[in-house]
């Protein structure tokens, strides 16, 4: 897992979710690791990888090199996106296989993003149904049949695999934030928000906790850091 600094947004749009997806391509080219199951959040990217040329420690240096000189170019930033090094932990027999597979294709449904895992477009979980491009099937369907991953996938269930660490219990969900934020302060993305004046964003920050965003949720999706946001309400 990777996952952005302070818990910011490190896809702002759907162009940045398909070049990661397209740098994933081109780093499993040169590193020749399988991938099984992929999906990107908001804030954080999940990966079900197995290393075969280079260590795990090297393709995602690749891969989040790669993206981040791409992110900050295009939104004339500096510095790191990514919060210290990627999370992992090891997946040692089938059964815990498929349900970390699970795990990461139910992330959007459980997030509230999307109602059904079909309808999300940025995970693993279409390649399997439809025509792979990306992802390693064979291994999975070499242990159940696309009918059983399908029913298998679509489980309710109480998965708990790398989970993502002080997640915020908020009060509005995060696509209603980002229309809030952009209503309110007229910027397009985190990066515009961050340039504001001081005293503009913190007028800013004090209407956006008004209309029912929390304090870490205004940190995350306008890349200011938690301490700031919460300075202001001190």
């Amino acid at each position: 897992m990777l996952r952005g600094i302070n818990q910011q947004q490190i896809f702002e749009d759907t162009e940045d979710c398909n070049k990661f997806i397209q740098i994933l391509h081109e780093c499993k080219a040169v590193s020749e690791f399988k991938l099984f199951a992929y999906c990107l959040m908001n804030n954080h990217i999940h990966l079900l990888i197995k290393p075969e040329k280079e260590p795990i420690e090297q393709v995602f240096k690749r891969i989040g090199a790669r993206y981040v000189y791409w992110f900050n170019v295009k939104y004339q930033r500096v510095g790191h996106l990514f919060q210290d090094r990627f999370k992992s932990e090891p997946v040692e027999d089938d059964a815990y296989f498929l349900m970390v597979l699970r795990y990461i294709h139910q992330n959007p449904t459980k997030a509230g993003i999307c109602k059904n895992i079909e309808d999300y477009k940025y995970s693993s979980y279409q390649e399997y149904i439809t025509k792979p491009w990306l992802v390693d099937t064979d291994f999975v369907f070499d242990m159940i049949s696309k009918k059983e991953f399908i029913r298998y996938n679509n489980e309710a269930n109480f998965d708990k695999c790398l989970e993502v660490e002080d997640t915020p219990k908020i009060r509005v969900t995060d696509e209603q934030a980002k229309r809030i934020i952009k209503t309110v302060s007229k910027c397009e993305n985190s990066t515009e928000f961050q340039s504001l004046d001081s005293k503009l964003r913190d007028e800013y920050i004090a209407i956006l906790k008004q209309n029912g965003l929390s304090i870490r949720q205004i940190s995350r999706l306008t890349g200011i850091s938690f301490g700031v946001v919460r300075k202001r309400f001190d």
